[in-house]
């Protein structure tokens, strides 16, 4: 279950870099498309919009790379932290429920209860 663990780290930690990537692209892409339109009120509108959902893409993603690298160092409350964080993923089709699934399989198997009972490190 080891290299169960640490898939599901990987995958959470890649997973909250693309948040933030696709955050980062969307606000460029929006706000310099926004900047070309006729209308003097849409660049403004169109920034708070983006703005609003750029931090709230990186607000979720903040939270799986964190939980991430705690499996890494095989921290109980990362493995509690993850689990939330897979339930919520369950409704970010296709890929989210994917990762939520596996990481919920990974992290309720007993051996996997084990080895974060035995502490860090282990």
């Amino acid at each position: 279950m080891q290299k169960h663990v640490t898939l599901v780290a990987a995958f959470h930690i890649g997973y909250g870099v693309l948040g933030i990537l696709g955050a980062v692209i969307i606000w460029a892409l929006v706000v310099r498309i926004s900047s070309i339109a006729q209308n003097e009120q849409v660049p403004r509108i169109v920034s708070v919009v983006t703005n609003v959902a750029a931090f709230a893409l990186v607000f979720i993603a903040i939270p799986g790379i964190i939980g991430g690298f705690g499996l890494l160092k095989r921290q109980s409350w990362a493995r509690i932290l993850v689990l939330i964080i897979s339930v919520l993923y369950l409704i970010r089709i296709p890929v989210g429920t994917a990762l939520g699934v596996y990481s919920i399989w990974a992290l309720l198997n007993e051996e996997t209860r084990e080895l974060f009972a035995s502490g860090p490190g282990s």
